[in-house]
């Protein structure tokens, strides 16, 4: 007789068969560099506004590479790969092209800081490269680093995609604990907890029968970071309530 062959149906395969999530996963090459060039522009309105009023061009850029690529180049060290703005040449032009911006037009940052709905959009495209640059060093630190007490690493990877997700902000060195001084900032807690349940979760039963976890995991975290880097980049936060 003939084998019957089932067919596996996926009851969430909604999640990733649309335009948004088709976008926000960076899947085609022209999305990922449109989305790096708002991740350089928005990190460099960053750097622009905290650097001293009479800093030279160099101090400038060099403190931008950091900022956009901190953790790219700290994740690497440790897990003994080549850091990100080497190994990839889109990273440096994207930065390259946002400090210009940034350097000889300030004007166009400040009219994007008027507008919520573009700010909004420059967020959106912040937080993808954000979700991925996370996803993708927790997923390699997982392979590079061999399990210990449990069946897989479960620390190692955590703290190399929370460092991925903020390593910028410790960049250059001599900062020392100096932006942990007064708490977390909200990148350094997201990619904490983003890269502590993308981790348990492709590494324990819950992915178990899950078709295209990855992906699946990847979509929820770009969700979750787009959604508090929303909250904070728009202000969109309850005042503290004075007490009398």
């Amino acid at each position: 007789g003939k084998k019957v062959v089932e067919e596996i149906i996926d009851p969430t395969a909604w999640m990733l068969e649309n335009d948004f999530s088709d976008f926000v996963l960076l899947h085609k090459k022209e999305v990922l560099y449109m989305c790096m060039l708002g991740y350089t522009f928005l990190h460099g309105s960053k750097v622009f506004a905290a650097a001293p009023k009479n800093a030279s061009f160099s101090y400038k850029l060099v403190s931008m590479i950091f900022a956009c690529t901190g953790g790219g180049i700290l994740v690497p060290i440790f897990l003994n790969k080549i850091p990100v703005p080497m190994a990839n040449d889109a990273y440096p032009i994207a930065i390259l092209v946002s400090f210009a911006i940034h350097y000889y037009c300030p004007i166009v940052w400040d009219v994007v800081a008027l507008s919520p709905m573009v700010k909004a959009g420059i967020i959106v495209l912040y937080e993808a490269v954000r979700a991925k640059v996370v996803l993708t060093f927790t997923i390699a630190a997982n392979a590079a680093i061999a399990p210990s007490l449990f069946s897989f690493p479960l620390f190692g990877p955590i703290m190399c995609g929370t460092i991925s997700g903020c390593g910028g902000a410790f960049l250059p060195m001599n900062k020392g604990l100096e932006p942990i001084v007064s708490g977390m900032k909200y990148p350094m807690t997201t990619a904490c907890v983003g890269a502590t349940l993308v981790h348990l979760f492709l590494n324990t039963s819950f992915s178990d029968g899950v078709i295209a976890a990855k992906e699946k995991a990847h979509l929820h975290l770009v969700l979750f970071f787009i959604a508090t880097g929303l909250v904070n980049g728009l202000g969109l936060v309850a005042p503290k309530v004075k007490k009398e």
